[in-house]
């Protein structure tokens, strides 16, 4: 564990650096920089860092290793993988003025609450499976939840009055440098996509695991009726996105909803266990 601590607070290091690259010319009343070799170079070597904190700390020789700290911090590493990948075609610079100082956060908090239990039946191939799937659902499904965010509150700055360039704070100047709205609400579309794929094939495999290790196809547990329910959210979303042409605010709600259903599945229990309460799978 102590190389996995290690890791995620050179991750935290690292996120901080580049974020405040970003920041401080903002603070300073200027235009962030743009996105240029050195700085991609830097954002990848500080994925690298986290991803080997990640791996160092889930894949154990004893079993795979999990808590709630380490499912947000995968959550937010993938989050950043499929950035990463989205800017390579498109502008979204702006949007590390949020995504880097939450992953720099969530590195920081990993290395406060390192901290799991040990995942039974690891060895089987059906559950690590389902594992991967689960944690690239959890990772769409979060960036999602917090693009949506974001878009409530410049939707909220669109409709307040035109500050005069002397008055400008920080944050509005941030907000100002972010890609227009229909830009935005396209990519959250595509991030619940990819989100609702990943899902589906959560709940297939986790019906495999159930059936193959317990004999029951749907195990009558919070995990399964939360990952459900998130899954029922996001596929009604799309639906209504595509019958009924959903946008804005009440697509805003749906993806806030499906990523909270998500979230009760399993950090929620596991912080209540491992934090509140301090107790183990079994306590």
């Amino acid at each position: 564990m102590s190389a996995s601590i290690v890791f995620h607070g050179l991750a935290a290091v690292a996120y901080g650096i580049l974020a405040l690259s970003l920041w401080l010319p903002i603070n300073k009343h200027q235009r962030p920089p743009r996105i240029n070799r050195t700085f991609r170079v830097g954002l990848l070597a500080a994925l690298i860092i986290h991803g080997t904190g990640l791996l160092s700390a889930i894949i154990l020789p004893q079993g795979l290793h999990l808590g709630w700290a380490l499912a947000l911090s995968a959550g937010v590493w993938l989050g950043m993988i499929v950035f990463w990948f989205e800017s390579l075609f498109r502008r979204l610079d702006s949007l590390l003025l949020i995504l880097l100082p939450t992953a720099a956060l969530v590195s920081l908090i990993t290395t406060l609450f390192p901290d799991g239990f040990i995942v039974h039946h690891a060895n089987n191939d059906w559950l690590r499976v389902h594992l991967l799937i689960a944690l690239v659902a959890y990772g769409l499904a979060g960036v999602a939840a917090m693009h949506a965010i974001l878009i409530t509150v410049l939707d909220r700055q669109l409709h307040r009055p035109v500050q005069a360039m002397g008055q400008q704070n920080t944050w509005y100047r941030a907000l100002d440098s972010m890609p227009p709205l229909m830009i935005q609400e396209t990519l959250l579309f595509r991030l619940i996509r990819f989100a609702f794929i990943a899902l589906s094939f959560t709940v297939l495999s986790g019906m495999a695991v159930s059936l193959q290790l317990t004999n029951q196809l749907v195990p009558l547990d919070h995990k399964t009726l939360f990952t459900i329910l998130s899954w029922l959210t996001f596929g009604a979303l799309l639906i209504g996105r595509r019958v009924r042409g959903w946008r804005g605010r009440a697509a805003l709600r749906w993806t806030l909803a499906g990523f909270c259903f998500l979230l009760l599945a399993y950090t929620g229990s596991r912080f209540v266990l491992d934090v509140i309460l301090q107790r183990g799978p079994f306590g």
